[in-house]
């Protein structure tokens, strides 16, 4: 039995979904913990291409169930549509459970989420115009409506007609929008909610009964840990906790239950929206990232934006692996780097105000504006990993970048993907029951 956290180390879109769809074949329970619609998770399966925003990618194991836990935000529009698109492709979802505490997005959320972010101008956080930001938000000023809410149509009429009105005079006088209707919305999401009913139920109880049973527990977090609410790079966040912290208090148990927790990190790194990048490359080098990656779609998969390209960053990979307790690593996108002659990782910052040299990062704010990366470089190993299942039939530089990245993080990578399929996976140790971290391991 093991109950296992797999967190984005870097700043979100790294892979997850694929590490976690490799995990969840011996999970019985994978349990979403945080954000919403805002997230996109791509898994390739036989040659047929999903992609998830709210329900966790373990949903394509027949037995597994998958757990939409209280601390998420869920737009019951979009998760009823994705519902059906797995219903229309032949998926059963007998195994989905919603938590009836986790809080709704509803019209006036995505309105105020786009009007704020375009009023931003060049102040633009790079907001996904989800909702998800406002949604939070009612949650901690304890007006939000929750899925249990909505299910009872007496219950959320009440809240309705409390809260739309305010919400109207914010449409109306700060972003001269059209007011919404209490009814409207009450009709249209008391039918959204009955067609959830069935799947949504007490989620921590079946993760406590599930611990009790001694079951395998996957924790999935959506976006990455430089942009968890409290530890990124604020503002340019997500409004939620995504760090490995989040997973107990997004899914409700305690800390003691947790066995492993497995950080996930491409081979180089991208970001998309807003806020500051230190290795990211405009030129020919992050095009060619962002073209070569193009297998594995390097665009949001929320959004469609373009993601922005750089190299690896071993500051920002000690940050994630002391911030969430990262047991091991998982690279992703090994195979993005195969046509590189020359492949730099950025191992320190300097102060571009003081010459300063940090090689742990001093702060996630205002001084991160002004650093600088100092990069030590590798030769490429032209040649193509697309087909290698072991690590030792890695060409050799393509080894040596990687027990580079082990020890400058001080973590064992178990896990190398060298694409998106599947069986494009080469596991080199077990991360669900290997050895916890020892600092100074490589491979």
């Amino acid at each position: 039995m093991a109950n296992v956290i797999v967190v984005g180390a870097q700043f979100g879109d790294e892979g997850k979904a694929k590490v976690t769809d490799l995990l969840a074949k011996n999970a019985d329970l994978v349990v979403r913990y945080q954000g919403g619609c805002n997230a996109g998770h791509t898994v390739v399966v036989n040659g047929e291409t999903y992609k998830f925003h709210l329900i966790p990618s373990g949903i394509l194991y027949p037995k597994s169930i998958c757990i939409l836990g209280p601390g998420m935000v869920i737009d019951p529009k979009a998760l009823v549509n994705e519902i059906k698109s797995l219903e229309d492709r032949g998926h059963n979802l007998n195994g989905l459970k919603i938590s009836g505490s986790a809080h709704v997005t509803l019209p006036y959320h995505l309105m105020i989420d786009a009007a704020e972010e375009d009023s931003r101008g060049d102040m633009k956080i790079g907001t996904t115009k989800r909702g998800i930001g406002p949604t939070y938000a009612d949650k901690c000023a304890r007006t939000g409506i929750r899925m249990e809410d909505i299910l009872d149509k007496n219950v959320f009429n009440n809240k309705l007609a409390w809260i739309v009105p305010r919400k109207n005079v914010i449409l109306e006088r700060l972003y001269e929008l059209t007011p919404l209707s209490v009814e409207a919305i009450l009709e249209e999401y008391y039918e959204l909610g009955q067609k959830l009913k069935k799947y949504v139920c007490d989620t921590s109880s079946v993760i406590f009964n599930s611990v009790n049973d001694r079951k395998n527990i996957l924790f999935e977090g959506a976006q990455g840990t430089l942009l968890d609410l409290d530890h990124g790079s604020y503002p340019y966040v997500t409004s939620s906790s995504p760090s490995a912290g989040g997973a107990c208090v997004g899914a409700g148990i305690g800390p003691t239950i947790i066995d492993r927790v497995i950080g996930v990190a491409k081979a180089y790194m991208t970001r998309v929206g807003e806020g500051t990048f230190p290795t990211e490359q405009f030129g020919e080098v992050g095009e060619n990232l962002r073209q070569t990656g193009k297998a594995w779609a390097e665009v949001g998969v929320t959004t469609g934006r373009p993601r922005r390209c750089g190299w690896f960053d071993c500051v920002l990979g000690r940050y994630s692996v002391r911030i969430n307790g990262l047991d091991c690593l998982a690279i992703t996108k090994l195979d993005v780097l195969d046509e590189f002659d020359t492949i730099k990782v950025c191992v320190a910052y300097k102060d571009k105000t003081t010459n300063k040299i940090y090689e742990d990062l001093p702060s996630i704010g205002s001084q991160f504006q002004q650093m600088e990366p100092v990069y030590e470089s590798f030769s490429g190993w032209n040649k193509s990993t697309a087909n290698v299942t072991s690590f030792k039939d890695l060409p050799e530089n393509a080894r040596k970048y990687l027990n580079f990245l082990s020890q400058k993080l001080e973590i064992p990578i178990v896990i190398v993907s060298v694409g998106p399929k599947r069986d494009q996976t080469i596991v080199i140790e077990d991360p669900i029951h290997g050895p916890k971290r020892v600092l100074t391991k490589a491979l």
